[in-house]
């Protein structure tokens, strides 16, 4: 599992020109799914996510989280962060989740980020996404379960 997580001051992702999720202040994570991956990563990947201090303090200095600063979540899917480009240019994306196993891990996700009580925001799985953002720092945190959980 992948998070690709974005430190930003407002995101939104939009379908066919509708607006399905806007944040303010908080994380636009991208999720990457494969097909080894269960609960108890997903589990272990949130909780470091909601854990990472990130935020400034008073100081300036990264020391709060997104809990802290009641910061919000966008969460995308994207299973291209899977992408192999070892050979050719074509990438191949056979390293991804297959769609019923990753969508079903994405809303996993989703309402364990719920249960939280973090504001969280989402896009469509599979669609066809528009993701504005504006990244604050710019701060981008890459967390994969492979280096995170051994």
């Amino acid at each position: 599992m992948r998070f690709v997580i974005q430190r930003v001051s407002h995101a939104s992702v939009t379908v066919d020109g509708n607006v399905l999720g806007k944040i303010q202040k908080g994380f636009m994570v991208l999720i990457g799914i494969e097909e080894e991956d269960t609960k108890e990563i997903a589990d272990k990947m949130i909780r470091k996510m909601l854990s990472l201090r990130i935020f400034q303090d008073e100081e300036g200095k990264m020391n709060l989280s997104v809990r802290d600063v009641k910061g919000e979540l966008l969460l995308i899917s994207q299973f291209t962060l899977y992408a192999d480009c070892r050979k050719g240019n074509r990438p191949s994306f056979v390293k991804a989740g297959k769609p019923d196993m990753a969508e079903a891990m994405y809303e996993y996700i989703i309402t364990e980020c719920k249960n939280q009580d973090i504001p969280v925001e989402q896009g469509r799985f599979g669609a066809d996404m528009k993701v504005e953002l504006l990244n604050d720092g710019p701060v981008t945190i890459l967390l994969d379960s492979h280096e995170l959980i051994k």
